[in-house]
């Protein structure tokens, strides 16, 4: 019989011991729970993450340069290249936001524009992502707030929660390097309307961020969940709304 290693500590202490799982889930559940790292999205076949992935959300690499003895430079996008061109989305608005170390921003969502035509809101929002999702001339991109964020300082945490009608409502979390950190998580997130989000600064450094929006910011399409919560680490309230 192999020895208790314990023993040499009291009942009490011993009753209390809990064993840490090492086991490492598959990428999707880790995705839709504790997060992954955004370079291992990257060089995951999309297909076998279909279950996790919020439909509409894109995930595309950046390229940091470095420029020795004076910093780095990295693009954005192009207006007729790259993944913005292949959805057909450019952005009418550009902003940035500073984010103090420790802090978080969140949950924030935009409203999916419905046409009148819509049957309903259900059968409208499966037709755009599920039925005909490759069809991105359907989506009426300056109708709706649409993100593109760019990560330019710092690492951030950011979740994404699927709140459409009609979608299976699905969680993405994942991390971000900033510009400042060249490696396989420099990466560029485009979220859609009535798609949750929340961003956490990880680290001790500030997170700098460049974002454009598909139409310009109007206050009344700024919805907030748990708004109140901009803090870190992650409150129990998001705990409860990420995990009903």
């Amino acid at each position: 019989m192999t020895q208790d290693v314990w023993n040499g500590l009291r009942h009490s202490a011993r009753s209390r011991l809990m064993q840490r799982n090492y086991q490492r889930a598959s990428l999707a559940q880790r995705l839709g729970t504790t997060g992954v790292e955004a370079g291992e999205l990257l060089a995951a076949e999309r297909e076998t993450l279909a279950c996790q992935w919020i439909p509409g959300v894109e995930l595309f690499a950046r390229r940091v340069y470095l420029q020795e003895h004076r910093g780095f430079f990295s693009e954005f996008a192009r207006q007729n290249e790259g993944r913005l061109a292949e959805i057909g989305l450019w952005p009418q608005q550009w902003a940035t936001a500073t984010m103090w170390a420790g802090s978080a921003k969140g949950f924030h969502v935009h409203p999916p524009y419905l046409p009148a035509e819509a049957a309903s809101a259900e059968t409208w929002l499966r037709r755009l992502y599920v039925e005909e999702a490759q069809n991105y001339a359907l989506r009426p991109y300056g109708q709706e707030q649409w993100d593109v964020m760019f990560f330019v300082q710092g690492s951030a945490e950011m979740i994404l929660v699927d709140e459409r009608a009609g979608l299976e409502r699905t969680i993405m979390r994942f991390r971000i390097d900033g510009d400042n950190h060249r490696g396989p998580n420099n990466a560029a997130v485009v979220i859609p309307p009535g798609v949750a989000h929340a961003i956490r600064a990880e680290g001790d450094e500030n997170v700098v961020m460049v974002y454009g929006t598909a139409t310009t910011f109007e206050p009344q399409f700024e919805g907030r969940i748990e708004s109140g919560l901009e803090k870190a680490p992650l409150p129990r309230e998001w705990e409860e709304y990420l995990f009903p």
